[in-house]
């Protein structure tokens, strides 16, 4: 391709010589030149001046962020005290239901009721854990423990009210 172009050049050669600029072209082309005219884009101290306001800005941003207050205690523990209350009402209902079905039945405490004490003590673990060190982290477990025993309540209820109407439970717990 290049040897195509190079010998359609030589070949006509002369019709592209004929041609010539006007004459005031380049005076017009050393003019801008002499005077060195540059676009503001291209100065140099335009672009350090902007890397010195994005620099500043980042700088202000981060000491915003380390200024801006840790979740302490008392916002974790303010937000944690009413599903405590909530939830903790929830599994005292749903014991005493189960304590009464077992009364009724005359039953003895079983493996339902082991692993509630077992979940009950960790609660407590986390509990104080979250007094030392309130992260939401803890928050969360604190809060999956007590789901954790109102699923095992209800499920307990389900067995006892099956098993309390001649049917076979449908799960062992």
């Amino acid at each position: 391709m290049k040897d195509a172009l190079q010998d359609f050049v030589n070949a006509n050669r002369s019709q592209f010589d004929h041609k010539t600029p006007r004459e005031g072209t380049w005076a017009k082309i050393e003019s801008s030149l002499a005077t060195g005219k540059r676009s503001w884009w291209n100065a140099v101290g335009v672009w350090r001046a902007a890397a010195i306001m994005l620099f500043g800005l980042c700088a202000y941003l981060l000491g915003i962020q380390q200024s801006r207050p840790v979740l302490g205690a008392g916002t974790l523990s303010a937000d944690f005290k009413d599903l405590d209350v909530f939830y903790n009402d929830q599994i005292n209902e749903k014991a005493e239901m189960v304590s009464q079905f077992q009364r009724e039945r005359g039953e003895a405490g079983d493996e339902v009721t082991q692993n509630l004490q077992k979940l009950e003590a960790m609660y407590q673990v986390l509990k104080e854990e979250m007094k030392r060190r309130p992260t939401q982290d803890v928050k969360d477990a604190l809060v999956l423990n007590l789901l954790v025993r109102i699923d095992l309540l209800n499920l307990q209820l389900k067995k006892l009210d099956s098993t309390g109407k001649g049917k076979e439970p449908s799960e062992n717990i």
